[in-house]
Order: structure tokens, then sequence, then C-alpha cells
């Protein structure tokens, strides 16, 4: 009777001792290195995997690509002509009948490169909340860093962004333009919104995997946020008679900053912006890059539990 009370003694964990043995479950698994099945690696260990996966990233993605479209006759056409229609209506109605090109000299160039650029982060947005709680038989079924998701959904965003962006520069030297060697800094540009994006999608992936409604939500938040970023008014002609808080909170709003970098790039009369301009964009995509990473790492663990 005292052997088989000693053998039922349970350990500091409240897990029962093997039969026979007084040792917890516990130092057994530790004796033998067995981990908790799906347990959040450590974070240099993470971003190893990730990097180890990057070809499946990769490839996730362009399968994605692909199938966007599959089904439409025009393919991949309505990349581009989803924006290039939404910033037709928005030349009819905010450019002829509202008459927010006042101040502006080029403003088709100026439009069309605000749609296409804000629709990049707004995609990638929309795409991330969905990364997780779209793809939970895949996560159940195989073992990866969950992260591969949202940064794929992000790549696919990017490379709809540079097919668009053969049709923006054509309208742009279409609108009277020059080809200058300004026109480089759209590469860098375009980088740092890549890195902010990929932050915002893990960040919503997170919140989507637990709370499926913000799909509802974002379209409210993101017309919002569209309005507020001088897509298609002078954030500076309409700030001029408000107080200077409004004008710097709108012009520091991520959305308006890499707007502005691109349009500074590509459209001569643009001058707004300054190399704080630049300092906002690089902070923006550290902070959100980085903090949206830590952030959904945090819940590795817990996607697709249920």
């Amino acid at each position: 009777m005292a052997n088989s009370a000693q053998a039922d003694t349970l350990s500091p964990q409240g897990t029962s001792a093997p039969p026979g043995t007084t040792e917890s479950l516990a130092d057994l698994a530790a004796r033998y290195k067995l981990t908790v099945s799906g347990a959040r690696p450590g974070l240099v260990s993470y971003v190893k995997e990730l990097y180890r996966r990057r070809h499946f990233i990769v490839a996730f993605a362009n399968a994605k690509t692909r199938a966007t479209y599959s089904t439409a006759k025009l393919g991949q056409v309505w990349q581009v002509l989803t924006p290039l229609m939404n910033a037709a209506v928005y030349y009819l109605i905010f450019g002829q009948l509202v008459k927010t090109n006042k101040n502006i000299d080029n403003y088709v160039a100026y439009l069309v490169t605000g749609i296409f650029v804000f629709t990049f982060t707004q995609s990638a947005v929309l795409a991330g909340s969905r990364a997780i709680s779209d793809q939970l038989s895949l996560i159940r079924a195989l073992h990866f860093p969950r992260a591969c998701l949202p940064i794929s959904f992000t790549i696919v965003q990017l490379q709809q962004l540079l097919f668009s962006m053969v049709v923006l520069c054509a309208i742009v030297l279409g609108t009277g333009e020059p080809l200058t060697l300004k026109w480089l800094y759209v590469v860098p540009a375009l980088i740092l919104q890549f890195v902010f994006n990929i932050g915002l999608s893990l960040i919503l992936a997170r919140i989507g995997a637990v709370l499926t409604d913000i799909k509802q939500l974002l379209p409210f938040i993101l017309r919002t946020w569209l309005y507020t970023s001088g897509v298609f008014y002078s954030i500076s002609a309409y700030t001029k008679s408000a107080p200077s808080w409004i004008a710097y909170a709108l012009k520091a709003n991520p959305g308006s900053v890499y707007i502005e970098l691109i349009r500074d790039s590509l459209i001569e009369s643009h001058t707004d912006i300054s190399v704080y301009t630049w300092g906002l964009a690089v902070g923006w995509a550290l902070l959100l890059g980085v903090g949206g990473f830590v952030y959904f790492w945090q819940a590795e663990e817990r996607y697709g539990r249920g």
C-alpha cells in the first residue's frame, strides 16, 4: 500500500507520476528533451525558422496571385482596372464637383498616384485580417511559422502593386511629367511601405484570428483613413486655416507619408515633403514592422486552436 501511495503521488505541476516511479512527468519530459506540441519558440528561433520557410512564403504568394483572378475573363488586368476605376470616380466627384484640384498642378497624376499607393496598404490590411481565420485547415494540417501567411498575403499585394506601377508610370509620363533620377526614390519608398504593411497585416491577422467581426468593421476604418490621407486633395492647402496640430497629424499619418514620398518622386511640381517625411516613413516602418511581428509572435501557439 505504501508503494502504491508513493507511485500515485502528484507532481508539483499536478500530474501523476508513472507507475513504479516517483519522478514527475515534467522531469521525465525534461530528461528525454520532450517539448509541448505547438509551443511558441523563442523569438530568434522563430525568425530563423521563418527564414528557412522563405521559399514556401514566395511560392504560396505566387499561387495566391494566380488564383485570385483565375475565374475572371480579364484575369490580372483587374489589378489595374480596379484602382483606375476608383481614380475615375474620385476625379469626377472630388476633382470636378468638389473642386479639390485647386493648387495642384498635375491633378490626374496626383490623384492616380494616391489611389494606387493607398490601395496597396488597404489591400494588405484586408488580406491580413483574413490570413489566419481563412486558412485554418492549412494551419491545423501543417507545422510552420504562422507569420508565413500574413507575410505571403502582403507579398501578393506587392506583386499586384508592381504590376500596376507600370500603368501608373505610363499615366504620369502621359500627363507631361519628365523622367528624372528622382524616380529612383520610388524603390526605397515602396520598401518602407512594404515593411509597414507587413507589420500592420500581422497585427490585423492576430486580431482577426480571434475577432472575426473585424472584417465587417475594417471597410469603415479604411474609408476614414482614405479621407484623411490626402489621396484626392492637398493637405497643406486644406489645413492653412486649421490649427497646426491638425495639419501635423494629417501629414504624419502613415497613409499620407508614403503617398507623398511616391508623389515627390514622380511629379516634378510636387515639393511638399522634406527629410522629416523620410524620417517618418522609416519610423512607421520600424514601429509597425518590428512591433507587429513581435505582437503576432506572442500568440503563435494559439492560432488554429479553435
